[in-house]
């Protein structure tokens, strides 16, 4: 048994010193980049109790990254850190930069201790320290005194309190880490979709999904960056899952964005519809497709156009709209290609269905 304890903790040191390694290369090229920092920094000496007690709890990779590198989590005023437990960071093969982004995802600018967390409204959403990504609190318990924020459970909860800091213990991390969006480029990172008013847009009911992992689409457009788009085709879900309760698989061109203040919702429908067809088609499919084949879409008379290849346009061109990233996301059910701008709907001004 002693051999056993033995030989994790050589593990979980190795893996300290890695990561403690890779934070300190990672600050240094950041402060060098980031000359016009304006916040003051969390003093050492509460980083370093906050270190201190992570280590007495068992979250040694976390507090070894927090005693060497404080800055990858207390770049703010104030800050809540959400610890993962040392195995679920260890079985993480990622590279270092996505492995930082992980960390910060899981960093709040807010200072929000467990009553603080259970004061919340189930489907609050709260800023990150990772670009703009939110977490969301998914599950509030008041009896059990529990919380779960992206569907993980808070386990050591108010694990530290002082000054502007806290830090609670969370069993796993709040992105599920698919290894074939490391590998295809993609952003790690797989955060609930939020609106403007900090609320999380919720998940399509099971009974209601069809075929089609419309959850999982929203949440991929979501956390890179097409989120007007996700918005979009949330807000208008209901009547699509309505009238197509037969759909097995979809293609999505998806815009760099959709201008959703401009249109009222029966004209957001048509134009979020109008970019959806009832069938898969990956970018082969549609090269072998003749010019001037009509596709069909979600807008009942309404098809779009392949125009084909354009010689001074890189990649195929549907309805006069250049296809900037192929097969952007795939799955059996779904395929979602990027587009150059929106694609242009005739006749506007009907809000018809």
């Amino acid at each position: 048994m002693a051999c056993c304890t033995r030989w994790h903790a050589a593990v979980y040191f190795s893996m300290a010193v890695i990561l403690a390694f890779i934070a300190i290369s990672m600050t240094l090229r950041s402060e060098a980049n980031d000359e016009t920092s304006q916040t003051k920094p969390i003093s050492h000496i509460v980083s370093l109790n906050a270190s201190r007690t992570l280590r007495r709890a068992g979250f040694n990779i976390m507090a070894t990254l927090l005693q060497v590198s404080p800055e990858l989590f207390f770049s703010s005023a104030n800050a809540t850190l959400f610890a993962v437990k040392d195995s679920a960071i260890s079985n993480a093969t990622l590279p270092p930069r996505l492995l930082k982004n992980l960390l910060q995802y899981h960093t709040s600018p807010f200072q929000l201790s467990m009553e603080d967390l259970l004061s919340k409204p189930q489907g609050a959403c709260l800023p990150t320290l990772y670009q703009q990504k939110s977490i969301a609190i998914t599950k509030v318990d008041e009896k059990e005194r529990s919380v779960e924020i992206n569907n993980v459970l808070v386990s050591h909860p108010n694990l530290f309190l002082e000054g502007p800091i806290s830090i609670h213990g969370v069993l796993g991390p709040f992105s599920a880490l698919d290894p074939r969006d490391v590998y295809q480029g993609r952003d790690i990172i797989q955060s609930p979709a939020c609106d403007s008013n900090s609320n999380m847009i919720s998940d399509v009911p099971p009974d209601l999904k069809n075929m089609v992992e419309w959850s999982r689409i929203i949440r991929l457009l979501n956390s890179n960056g097409f989120v007007s788009f996700a918005i979009g085709l949330h807000s208008v879900l209901d009547g699509i899952l309505g009238d197509h309760k037969g759909l097995k698989s979809v293609t999505i061109f998806v815009p760099p964005s959709l201008e959703l203040e401009a249109y009222p919702t029966p004209l957001l429908e048509k134009i979020v519809r109008f970019h959806v067809l009832p069938q898969k088609f990956t970018n082969r499919d549609l090269e072998s497709l003749a010019p001037r084949t009509l596709l069909r879409t979600l807008l009942h008379g309404q098809p779009l156009e392949v125009t084909g290849a354009v010689d001074f346009m890189k990649g195929l061109v549907i309805s006069g709209v250049n296809i900037v990233a192929p097969d952007m996301f795939s799955s059996s059910k779904f395929i979602v290609h990027g587009i150059s701008r929106a694609l242009e709907l005739d006749n506007l001004p009907n809000t018809a269905r």
